[in-house]
């Protein structure tokens, strides 16, 4: 598949893209308990778990990430891009714990 089409899909599976402001936070790493997100962590060292990153997202807090909702919960996801390296899936974790 080719890549203007994986990120149609990509863009067709999120519930809300928001507009990010212009003071925008980025996500530079993923807080994870047993494997799972539980949450995220802003470059300005903010950690918040996943219903405050929505919100905040949701506010125009944070860019680059659109809402998607599985199983009746709502969660952040990369909006596509020619960049790997800034996927939500690739970014460093931080467990709980650490947290």
């Amino acid at each position: 598949m080719n890549n203007q089409k994986s990120s149609s899909l990509a863009m067709v599976s999120l519930s809300e893209i928001p507009t990010p402001r212009d003071d925008a936070e980025e996500i530079v790493a993923l807080v994870k308990s047993g494997g799972r997100i539980v949450g995220y962590k802003l470059k300005n060292g903010t950690e918040l778990n996943k219903e405050e990153a929505v919100e905040l997202a949701k506010a125009g807090g944070i860019k680059g990430v659109g809402i998607a909702k599985r199983q009746g919960n709502f969660y952040l996801k990369s909006l596509p891009d020619s960049q790997e390296g800034n996927n939500l899936g690739n970014l460093p974790s931080i467990s709980k714990e650490q947290a």
